[in-house]
């Protein structure tokens, strides 16, 4: 019998579209150190990219400017540039202060070269702690997040016309906060049957201490992983 179930069940993500899905990460500009105070290295897939970087015998394209003494940090996301790794290049950077987070990643920045500190705070809020007491820090508000104007109006519009969904995604604590009480408005008893599906981790504990059940979360932040865990949550039991 579940073998034969065909019917169509309505997922709600709720994302704001990318301006230009074909836009990329900014990129570090290993090629000028002077711009900055130093490295942090915040795992080991971002060493790994840098790495990427170094096998490629051109020159890093440069994205905007950076002014003196602030740190250039290699997240955890795809580099999409080139770069050349020469010797007074490495010994520039080694010059100055390179954080890592935890020894697995310090292990492979020495590889390539450079002398690391922080690893033994163990996590990145220990190594945040250990910066700021050692460097002079200035706090700058960059952004501030809002709800999107449209959010109300969209989601009423979406119940009127496919009615409660099967399930709803959410990127971002941000986006849970905002849309909440909404949906719960708009669902009322119905809330319960709703699979709540999370993006990541972060956005998992935020439907948690919301009180929200957590049916699935996102292996990774791709597409693919995505519907592949909403696709298991939808299952009926026993099938």
């Amino acid at each position: 019998p579940c073998r034969d179930r065909q019917a169509i069940m309505k997922v709600l993500l709720l994302k704001d579209p990318k301006e230009d899905d074909c836009g990329q990460d900014p990129y570090i500009r290993l090629s000028h150190p002077e711009g900055y105070g130093g490295l942090i290295f915040t795992s080991p897939r971002a060493v790994e990219a840098v790495e990427l970087c170094l096998e490629k015998d051109s020159k890093t394209e440069a994205l905007g400017s950076s002014p003196n003494g602030h740190f250039g940090i290699c997240y955890s996301h795809q580099i999409s540039c080139f770069t050349v790794w020469r010797k007074s290049l490495k010994e520039k950077w080694n010059a100055k202060s390179v954080y890592v987070v935890g020894n697995a990643t310090a292990s492979l920045v020495n590889k390539i070269g450079l002398h690391t500190e922080g690893e033994n705070c163990g996590n990145a809020e220990k190594l945040a702690e250990y910066i700021c007491s050692r460097i002079p820090v200035e706090s700058l508000t960059v952004y501030k997040t809002i709800p999107h104007p449209g959010i109300q109006g969209n989601l009423n519009s979406y119940y009127s016309q496919q009615g409660i969904p099967a399930s709803i995604t959410f990127f971002s604590p941000s986006g849970l906060t905002h849309s909440l009480k909404h949906i719960q408005e708009l669902s009322g008893d119905n809330i319960d049957q709703i699979k709540f599906v999370a993006i990541g981790p972060t956005t998992a504990h935020a439907l948690a201490a919301q009180g929200l059940p957590v049916s699935c979360t996102a292996e990774s932040p791709t597409p693919r992983a995505l519907a592949a865990g909403i696709r298991t949550a939808l299952q009926p039991h026993g099938c």
